[in-house]
């Protein structure tokens, strides 16, 4: 096994995990082509033929087991696509083996494991994490606006509605010892990278309020943080799990006026910009441009550069949501730790 090797003429991709993301983000592999898939992993039968039929991957390279996949099969990367409780082991065992390693969100859902991976992936492997506002043109624009400038995100406020626990019962995502908690670590990790990458602004203490679907207060419903920062500035940040259908809301103010960063459902956000006497102007996005996870992974392979979504933007938002959900159960606003 070893990384990506320049005279090949394909990266070669097992897939673990041959569920949504496995498939869809595998779908973008198998069509760009500098890639191609080779191998998939899933504990399930089921999904294994399924993604094997979508993937064009041969029976002989379907497996139960995904440290079997790794062992058998002659792969330069790997896509992790399983439940979050399951990243940290599976990214650990592809890093072990010299493969780039492209994990959906969250990296982790425990900050020491997610510091952990930050130290490792600051080597010559690739560690890209699935969180596409990254890619989104709007969310890209806006964070040119604070990236490098004088300019302060001075007042957040964000929020994001969906129909979770009607959608999710009785799914892995509603297990809290595999998806490590509530909505809010699985569509609110979503939310909280936004407001952390597109501002870039460092997070140091979070007050929570949340209410749980489950007795043992772990699968959170709702979440309402409020977020204080080192640069002196404020968030607002809510996650609503029983609403019809998703809404996305980002208000940015600074002291030139504001950003907002809207959209439904999963369509591409939406950028208005207000200015300082009240105008409103609503840029041109090209959202064309709009690269696929798959591309941005092997464009990081191939130049050497950071990819979109790092393993550091992740592990802030892991420390984040780890505080939030000590605050929510304690009542205290907890500190953030980011060392």
């Amino acid at each position: 096994m070893s990384g990506a090797n320049p005279q090949q003429e394909k990266l070669r991709v097992g897939v673990v995990g041959g569920g949504y993301i496995g498939q869809t983000v595998g779908r973008e592999f198998e069509e760009d082509p500098r890639s191609t898939v080779v191998a998939l992993a899933d504990v399930s039968d089921a999904a294994r033929d399924e993604a094997g039929e979508k993937l064009y991957v041969g029976k002989g390279s379907r497996y139960e087991a995904y440290d079997e996949m790794l062992d058998a099969e002659e792969l330069d990367a790997v896509l992790i696509g399983t439940p979050h409780a399951f990243h940290y082991e599976q990214v650990t065992k592809a890093f072990d083996r010299g493969l780039h390693v492209l994990c959906d969100k969250p990296l982790t859902t425990d900050r020491e494991t997610a510091r952990e991976l930050v130290e490792r992936s600051e080597g010559d492997q690739v560690l890209m994490v699935g969180y596409q506002r990254h890619l989104n043109q709007a969310f890209v624009r806006a964070r040119e606006r604070w990236n490098g400038t004088d300019l302060t995100p001075r007042f957040i406020s964000a929020e994001i509605t969906q129909n979770w626990i009607s959608r999710f019962e009785d799914t892995w995502r509603t297990d809290p010892d595999l998806s490590g908690g509530g909505n809010l670590y699985d569509t609110g990790s979503h939310l909280i990278d936004a407001v952390l990458w597109t501002t870039g602004l460092t997070p140091t203490s979070v007050q929570a309020n949340m209410k749980f679907a489950d007795d043992a207060r772990r699968v959170d419903k709702r979440a309402q943080l409020t977020v204080e920062f080192e640069e002196g500035s404020s968030a607002s940040i809510s996650v609503y799990s029983d609403a019809p259908c998703v809404r996305e809301h980002v208000h940015v103010w600074d002291d030139e006026g504001a950003l907002y960063l809207e959209g439904r459902q999963w369509e591409p956000r939406q950028l208005t910009e207000i200015e300082e006497d009240s105008t409103t102007v609503v840029p041109f996005l090209d959202n064309q441009r709009h690269d696929s996870k798959a591309a941005a992974f092997i464009d990081a392979i191939e130049s050497g550069e950071e990819p979109p979504a790092t393993a550091r933007d992740a592990f802030a938002v892991t420390a984040l949501t780890e505080a939030a959900y000590e605050s929510a159960r304690s009542g205290e606003r907890v500190s953030i730790d980011l060392d």
